[in-house]
């Protein structure tokens, strides 16, 4: 009997976020391995076995999913929003690239999610109607001075930019420190938009000027998205404001 792999992405929230796709892969596993309030949001379904792991266990959730696999078993791997987007996906593949040579015979299919920058985007408008990044704030994997480098650079371009895992308590002076590049780079009207907790019921939006960013508005649950300078707000009366970036820029 063969195995199999199913690397799925739970969206951002709520059940109405999850994809048909994605609902079919959770049905048709055995057991789903992820970061505990994940597993949370899995559909529950008789017979099938939750296994979870710390949330900084990603290489270890990987190779105890692919020993399960390759003992026969089909296994989903869960993130939240999308698995390929500083998630699991990677994971997965690294395990495999260093795993034992029958790892690389599995099938491995991986479900594609609502990421948080869409799900925020959206939320507002079309900030990222125009080219954008997705940056992650955190150093646990990649020295600060690249992420400073990164910041930088993508402003300097005119990127709208996602940060994803913006402030923990680990790392509480990271977000100020990227704020403060930015407003070397940018001018200071360009718009800040926080999401915390998008896609569920207790969401919270909200957007101001670069020169007006908080660190304190964020946690980790928070997303964020960083305009540029053509990033436009348009004011509707009895109304939340449109938040987007043209897709054209003048010549």
């Amino acid at each position: 009997m063969t195995g199999r792999v199913l690397v799925i992405g739970l969206g951002p929230g709520e059940a109405r976020f999850l994809t048909g796709d994605a609902v079919a892969a959770l049905e048709s596993a055995d057991a789903v391995y992820g970061y505990k309030p994940y597993l949370d949001r899995v559909p529950p379904r008789d017979g099938q076995e939750l296994v979870p792991s710390d949330n900084r266990e990603e290489i270890a959730r990987a190779g105890a999913a692919l020993e399960r696999a390759a003992a026969g078993a089909t296994v989903a791997i869960v993130s939240g929003g999308d698995p390929g987007v500083f998630a699991m996906a990677a994971a997965v593949c690294e395990a495999i690239e260093a795993g034992p040579p029958a790892w690389r015979t599995l099938p491995v299919t991986i479900h594609p999610g609502v990421t948080a920058m869409l799900a925020l985007a959206a939320r507002v408008g079309a900030p990222l109607g125009h080219d954008f990044c997705a940056l992650s704030l955190s150093d646990n994997l990649k020295p600060w001075a690249v992420v400073e480098k990164r910041l930088d650079a993508a402003a300097r371009a005119g990127f709208a930019m996602a940060f994803y895992n913006p402030i923990s308590r680990a790392r509480p002076w990271q977000l100020g420190a990227a704020f403060d590049i930015l407003r070397t780079a940018l001018p200071p009207h360009v718009p800040v938009i926080f999401g915390r907790a998008i896609g569920r019921s207790d969401e919270r939006v909200t957007i101001v000027p670069l020169e007006r960013a908080d660190p304190a508005l964020a946690d980790m649950a928070t997303l964020i998205i960083i305009g540029t300078t053509e990033t436009r707000i348009v004011e509707r009366p009895g109304l939340e404001p449109l938040v987007y970036t043209p897709r054209s820029l003048p010549l």
